[in-house]
């Protein structure tokens, strides 16, 4: 690896590494990686492509991400014509997506806490992604059900869904079946995508206007390892998940 770029701030360390064998940047927080993209901005991570094959299947033009990294995920779907709005409590995150990622200029930052945002904000989205991280896990707020009942609310009403991001451990950690009733409190469509048998790995949740999704499938080939986020991207699948009362 060779750093970029290194900075302290009030959320932790920060560092921009470039990979030698790819030449991808990395986007590394309190030794977690956040994001990870070619030289053109479009990811390696499989999780961020799945997002994105989701979004694909929808009519969404007008996007809410809640949690910033490199950005590459807003990139990506500036590419296609997709209105996205960013947020994100930490303003380092917005300069080093714009030096180290080319996260597009056009492209709406704002600083400001998750919720927050949405208690301030009146407008409604066709998508809202969650992919916020304090370390490893999200923070504690954006899992409340006044969270969930605010996304709800600045969603479209017709066609408007919810992707989160969430870490899974193993096949025995509940966490995201957990998250998955939560939301079922608010969408009656639910759904879980993951990779089981894989340890410490990406899971979506999706929640709204979502009963026609259809497995991901690469849509952007990144200019390095499209082959091995190809192979990682086709081990997603939808899978089943308790109900709440069964998720003690």
């Amino acid at each position: 690896m060779i750093r970029l770029a290194k900075f302290h701030s009030e959320f932790g360390k920060i560092e921009v590494l470039r990979a030698k064998n790819t030449g991808s940047v990395i986007y590394r927080q309190g030794g977690f990686y956040q994001s990870e993209s070619d030289i053109n901005g479009v990811s390696v991570a499989p999780y961020i492509h799945a997002i994105f094959g989701l979004l694909a299947q929808t009519q969404a033009r007008n996007v809410l991400m809640i949690g910033c990294g490199g950005g590459s995920l807003a990139t990506m779907l500036d590419k296609t014509g997709v209105r996205v709005t960013i947020v994100d409590i930490n303003p380092t995150a917005f300069f080093i997506a714009r030096k180290y990622f080319n996260l597009p200029r056009n492209i709406e930052c704002y600083v400001a806490d998750g919720l927050n945002f949405l208690h301030a904000v009146r407008h409604r989205y066709d998508a809202i992604i969650l992919d916020a991280y304090t370390g490893g896990d999200i923070p504690d707020h954006l899992c409340t059900e006044t969270f969930f009942e605010l996304a709800h609310a600045r969603l479209d009403e017709t066609n408007g869904c919810l992707i989160s991001n969430i870490w899974a451990h193993n096949d025995r950690d509940l966490f995201p079946k957990r998250m998955a009733a939560k939301l079922s409190n608010f969408w009656a469509d639910v759904r879980l995508l993951d990779t089981p048998g894989l340890w410490d790995r990406n899971t979506l949740l999706v929640a709204g206007q979502v009963e026609h999704f259809d497995e991901p499938t690469l849509l952007m080939p990144p200019t390095e390892v499209a082959d091995d986020v190809a192979r990682d991207l086709e081990r997603f699948r939808f899978i089943p998940w308790q109900q709440p009362e069964q998720l003690v």
